[in-house]
């Protein structure tokens, strides 16, 4: 239960103020049809983690204990200093007129743009940490899910709720503590 939950607060932080959370807000705005768009986030997010889960899982069996913590460690304190560097998306990465409707375009634009992305970082550096695959990908996609739904529901309202930069520092430290938790052999 633990590689679940440490998966899904985990991703769920790093997907904030992602270059794939920007990704959802634009395909809100421009097709303005919620469900097919969360889905699509759903499936290409399963698809992406499950290979990501099984890169992570076959480096744990190639890396010891001792070489996959300092991994693990100087991995957060990376993403802690990534957290600070925000992610664009241009508005022209999204077709007009979506060649495979508002769900296949949303598959196919979340799985590309998850590609060497935070969230599949991480999900690589969790699968590789806990023993447990299938509880690192179901908690992985359930951050996602939580990072982006909500976005694709409520959109720019709640960025002025809360300041992006200010979720990016506290997310960042948060990332930062993780690494230094995992250098002393807590994790």
């Amino acid at each position: 239960m633990d590689a679940f939950l440490v998966s899904t607060g985990i991703v769920a932080l790093a997907e904030m103020g992602d270059k794939t959370q920007l990704l959802a807000l634009i395909l809100a705005a421009r097709f303005r049809q919620p469900w097919p768009i969360v889905v699509g986030i759903f499936v290409a997010t399963v698809a992406n983690h499950a290979l990501a889960g099984a890169v992570g899982a076959w480096v744990n069996t190639v890396l010891g204990p001792d070489v996959l913590r300092w991994v693990l460690g100087v991995s957060f304190i990376a993403m802690a200093i990534w957290m600070l560097i925000p992610d664009k998306v241009d508005d022209d990465d999204t077709p007009a007129k979506p060649r495979f409707g508002v769900f296949g375009t949303t598959v196919v634009a979340f799985f590309l743009a998850e590609m060497g992305d935070k969230t599949q970082v991480a999900t690589v550096m969790l699968a590789a940490q806990y023993h447990a695959y299938y509880w690192v990908i179901a908690g992985t996609t359930l951050g996602m899910m939580l990072a982006n739904a909500p976005v694709v529901w409520l959109g720019e309202r709640m960025t002025r709720l809360v300041p992006l930069r200010v979720v990016h520092i506290v997310s960042a430290l948060i990332f930062l503590g993780l690494g230094v938790w995992a250098l002393i052999g807590r994790f």
